[in-house]
């Protein structure tokens, strides 16, 4: 087997990789303060509904049946016992158990590693407003300072604390402070942490930590407040105290049943985490049978792309005939696991309410269109466009089922056969670019005398696969056809839509070229039946390349050791794309400007609670590359023009948008090879000016990027889009690069020489297993 010049790159987990904060409340809880800790849940659902971060549940004496509880509460509870060898330590005479066991629960929460930030609640609060504001603080440590006690020190109910002092270093202090004594407990559990910060705190709002004693005399609960505090020891789950009833009807507003809390939840308006819809409708509907939640399962299923549970759910329940809503998410459902009898049929159904009859056609054009029948196709699209004109996705169907296929000129043995994702028009640029640039690294034809094109998002069926075993051998890539939601399906739970019996007859080489393993962080695949897909896949072919290192170790993790060597290295081919362009010249001269582009597919997985800090930043980035050079929004995509909108509407700044999505291939290529700089969220927006010999900086959402910059060994060309720093990152960052613009090109031209190398490496090696 060939091998490459470039070091294998390190692979970490995506997180590390794209910097996404992870985020998660934390409480310490006992038997006597349960009741209040599950109504605390209840109320963090029900006033926080698009809301679902990590809870880590601290404990010493919580028994089996009390946890069930509260895992029943919410889907991502974390249980954690305490150190409870802090306990006689820090014990003073006869204090309160419970004040001492929270004052070693402080020592505890910051011993917390896996998180970015931890949002802690004391089991005597509850949440009555949006958390968003604490959701997004990023730096510090943050509290309410104490109301009756003055400025300088601060209540430990509501913390929020940053990694900084997520460290040995900081535990270090609160545990010489809680051994030495040398702090106030006086009936406050905040005594050893005030003693260490000494004031030195962000102060919050007092309306995230309203202490009760606030409303003596039985005052009304302020209406902004977001958390409620019942500090003092009678707690409204211990019959209460008298002249707080208006503050105790608050908090008995959440002692609801689990079946009254989860119709509540799923009665809630506004965005619902899909999390917590299934983790309350399901039992829900086991209980009730009722149709509208398990719709709403199903479709929380479906975003979580748990194609096969959401069919599960719908199953379960008798759906009546003129409830046109849950027949076309159950045959969405039953579509995305390749069941297509069967969700035609459901879709027909829902085509006869006006409301859904769009989505219901478009939904079957686009499963006639993967059938191979376009005209079928373009009648059920021309039928969505009847119910609804306006309707995007029909028009869109209706435009490729109408595409005229181009004739092929060349003979069948004188050709490859090719799976790919070819593009529409108006579709994402890198894509559309990709599929021409993969058999460039082949031949330098390109067209159908050479090429046999199969769609990978079209069932490969028997007719398709005599087509292919009529060429001289199978092509697939290049691109992330690894990902489990793009054009889902039962048969391989990856891009191509390909039995498994059928690729076991394909009787010609197959090359896996420069395939990318696409799935976000926070994202999973079907496993089983994509592993067994990819076994088979590995196991039939000749050559099996793979886009970056970091693909390679996670589709290696899927397999058996003894095919570990069979997955090789093979670069986005769009990497090298001056060395394959025939006649190819670097521009004489560049325009002076600098290309930003942002991506919005799959928002809550690139930007979690940061995208209003992104947008400042990049406010705050554009005004000062502004001094460097003429910025301007290079849009990949319809969807990728929003950052325009945004910037514009949030910030008043005008960011001139270039519609890459309606550019031929030349195009692209002439675009950006002309600009100085690409700040690029896109995989192709940093390997497409890369490969034209431009210089890049990545904005880091997805790990790929971070797997090619390591791969090229120039992970400073890439900033996280949660850097704290975000803006004077990226500017310096530029400065550098644009500094000596000759050399930081020749330094493009040096590493995608590496690239290069392993390329032509392996074309020797498919030359032989292809025959050309």
């Amino acid at each position: 087997m060939t091998t490459n010049t470039l070091t294998a790159a390190p692979v970490t987990d995506a997180a590390a990789l794209t910097g996404k904060r992870r985020i998660a409340f934390a409480s310490y809880v006992d038997e006597n303060y349960l009741p209040g800790f599950l109504t605390l849940l209840r109320s963090l659902a029900l006033s926080n509904p698009s809301v679902c971060e990590d809870f880590v549940v601290l404990y010493d004496d919580l028994r089996p049946g009390s946890i069930a509880r509260i895992r029943a509460l919410h889907p991502r509870i974390v249980l954690r016992r305490v150190n409870d060898t802090h306990y006689d330590a820090y014990k003073k005479g006869d204090q309160d158990n419970y004040l001492v066991r929270k004052a070693y629960f402080i020592l505890d929460v910051f011993r917390i590693r896996e998180y970015d930030t931890v949002i802690t609640l004391d089991t005597d609060m509850v949440v009555l407003g949006d958390l968003r504001e604490l959701l997004e603080l990023r730096e510090g440590l943050a509290a309410v300072p104490q109301f009756f006690y003055g400025q300088h020190k601060l209540n430990s109910g509501l913390l929020v604390i940053q990694r900084e002092y997520l460290s040995d270093e900081f535990c270090a202090k609160l545990d010489k402070c809680g051994r030495s004594g040398d702090y106030e407990l006086d009936k406050h559990d905040q005594g050893i942490l005030n003693a260490v910060l000494d004031g030195d705190f962000i102060r919050l709002d007092p309306r995230y930590n309203f202490v009760k004693r606030r409303l003596s005399g039985d005052l009304p609960v302020p209406d902004d407040t977001a958390i409620l505090h019942f500090t003092g020891r009678h707690k409204p789950w211990q019959g209460g105290e008298a002249g707080y009833s208006q503050a105790e009807e608050k908090w008995r507003a959440y002692e609801l049943s689990d079946a009254d809390f989860q119709a509540a939840y799923l009665d809630s308006s506004g965005g619902l985490h899909h999390d917590l819809v299934v983790h309350f409708g399901t039992p829900h509907v086991r209980r009730t049978g009722d149709t509208e939640v398990a719709r709403k399962v199903a479709a929380a299923h479906i975003a979580n792309g748990d194609y096969q549970d959401a069919v599960d759910v719908l199953e379960s329940v008798r759906i009546p005939l003129d409830e046109a809503w849950p027949h076309e998410v159950l045959g969405h459902a039953l579509m995305s696991v390749s069941r297509y009898e069967e969700a035609k049929a459901q879709l027909l159904l829902a085509t006869a309410a006006p409301n859904r009859a769009a989505t219901a056609y478009a939904r079957l054009a686009q499963m006639a269109w993967v059938h191979g029948d376009n005209t079928e196709a373009l009648r059920y699209a021309t039928a969505g466009i009847t119910v609804d004109p306006t309707h995007r996705p029909s028009r869109l169907w209706a435009q490729r089922a109408a595409a005229v296929p181009s004739q092929e000129r060349g003979s069948a043995e004188d050709q490859l056969a090719h799976v790919a994702f070819y593009m529409d028009r108006q579709g994402n640029a890198g894509d559309k670019l990709l599929p021409e640039t993969v058999r460039l690294a082949f031949a330098p034809d390109t067209t159908s005398r050479r090429w046999h094109s199969v769609h990978a998002h079209r069932l490969f069926d028997d007719a398709a696969l005599e087509r292919v075993n009529a060429r001289r051998g199978l092509v697939i890539g290049g691109g992330g056809l690894f990902i489990p939601d793009t054009m889902p399906n039962g048969n391989s739970a990856w891009q191509w839509n390909v039995p498994d019996a059928l690729l076991n007859r394909i009787d010609v080489p197959i090359a896996v070229f420069a395939v990318g393993f696409n799935a976000f962080d926070g994202q999973s695949y079907r496993a089983n039946r994509f592993r067994e897909s990819l076994l088979q896949l590995v196991e039939r072919s000749a050559f099996f390349g793979l886009r970056n290192h970091g693909s390679i170790e996670k589709v290696r993790a899927m397999l058996p050791a003894h095919l570990h060597d069979k997955v090789r290295f093979q670069p986005c081919p769009t990497t090298v794309m001056r060395q394959l362009v025939a006649g190819w010249q670097d521009p004489a001269e560049r325009d002076d400007t600098i290309l930003i582009n942002a991506a919005y597919d799959r928002a809550g997985l690139r930007f979690g609670h940061d995208y209003a800090y992104f947008l400042a930043q990049m406010a705050q980035a554009v005004r000062d590359l502004g001094e460097l050079g003429t910025v301007k929004c290079v849009a990949h995509s319809l969807d990728d023009e929003k950052i325009a909108f945004d910037l514009r509407r949030e910030h008043g700044i005008s960011l001139p948008v270039i519609p890459m999505y309606d550019f031929e291939n030349d195009e692209i290529r002439d675009l950006y090879a002309r600009t100085k700089l690409v700040i690029g969220m896109r995989g192709h927006a940093g390997m497409i000016p890369f490969g034209v010999g431009t210089p890049i900086i990545s904005l880091i959402s997805h790990p790929k990027m971070a797997y090619f910059l390591r791969d090229i060994e120039r992970p400073e060309w890439g900033v996280s889009v949660h850097d704290r720093h975000l803006a004077a990152r990226l500017v310096e960052r530029a400065k550098d690069l644009l500094a000596d613009h000759a050399k930081t090109v020749a330094d493009v031209h040096g590493r995608q020489q590496e690239l290069w190398k392993v390329t032509e490496a392996n074309a020797a090696d498919l030359r032989v297993i292809l025959g050309s």
